[in-house]
């Protein structure tokens, strides 16, 4: 998983400019009117955007270290936070399992069990063949690595690392590495480029099918990094952009309507989190059984 930490860096700066320019622009219109206006740009880029500073409890919000190596970019960002709390977590439950296990089979076992036996049986096998089984502890982990991360962010002071699309970007790529070296494990790297064009096809259709292939290719994992970005950051949209309402229109009869809706949408946000967990990693053990098997 540290593969892609560091790709969350990439947009602390744009989102400190955009949260920046929302707030001059909060400024300037509360120095027009005579009297400061809530800004709910500005509030909803400050809670689903990247930044250097993390919101703990009782503290109020603590400056995380920025680290340049070689004009590179390495600041811990509260994305990046977010996914060593998921990590770590993961490990955690792993181990307790593990161990209660071997002592006295208990309910945290079965549970890691079961969602060992989905993957495999439901996910790996159906999609994969009888080489996925191989495949099981990639799925598991992202999986499980996505799910943390979307019910992390609906912990209060939490953040959805997986609204970050360089997170998403990160998982898309491993996805893509896995899908080509899986096909290339099976029938070896000049057969695996073969069959990205069918057999039979004429000699002169070549230059279209091949880079029509390639797109195709790279389409995949692109098509995961946006569905599971668009996906849990558009929830969080709504839900803040309901609570907003009740500052922008300053009338207490707004407010049963907002919290309402809003209370719906994050119940809603929480059956989102398992079902983007699962799509992703549904489509990638699929995208890896056309890979295994490419006719």
């Amino acid at each position: 998983m540290s593969f892609f930490l560091a790709l969350s860096q990439e947009n602390s700066e744009a989102a400190h400019a955009a949260a920046g320019t929302a707030a001059e622009a909060g400024a300037h219109a509360a120095g027009h009117g005579g009297a400061e206006k809530f800004d709910a740009g500005h509030m909803i880029l400050e809670h689903i955007l990247d930044a250097h500073t993390l919101e703990v409890p009782f503290v109020g919000h603590v400056h995380l270290p920025t680290i340049h190596l070689f004009g590179v970019d390495l600041s811990i960002t509260r994305h990046v936070v977010m996914m060593w709390i998921a990590s770590l977590l993961i490990l955690t439950v792993a181990i307790l399992a593990a161990r209660m296990h071997k002592l006295a089979p208990g309910r945290l076992g079965h549970l890691v069990e079961m969602a060992v036996l989905f993957i495999r049986d439901e996910l790996a096998i159906p999609n994969i063949g009888h080489h996925g089984v191989r495949y099981v502890p990639y799925l598991l982990s992202t999986f499980l690595f996505i799910l943390f991360c979307n019910l992390l962010g609906l912990v209060p002071f939490g953040a959805t690392a997986t609204g970050n699309i360089n997170v998403t970007a990160g998982l898309a790529i491993m996805a893509f590495v896995m899908m080509q070296m899986s096909g290339i494990r099976e029938h070896g790297l000049v057969t695996h480029l073969k069959h990205l064009v069918p057999a039979g096809v004429p000699a002169w259709m070549m230059v279209i099918m091949v880079p029509v292939e390639i797109i195709g290719m790279v389409a995949k994992p692109f098509a995961l990094c946006i569905r599971l970005f668009a996906n849990m950051m558009g929830g969080h949209v709504v839900i803040l952009s309901l609570l907003g309402l009740i500052f922008i229109l300053g009338s207490w009869f707004v407010v049963p309507v907002s919290v309402g809706f809003a209370l719906f949408i994050n119940m809603l946000e929480l059956l989102v989190a398992f079902i983007q967990a699962y799509i992703f990693t549904m489509l990638t053990s699929l995208f890896i059984g056309m890979s295994v098997h490419p006719h």
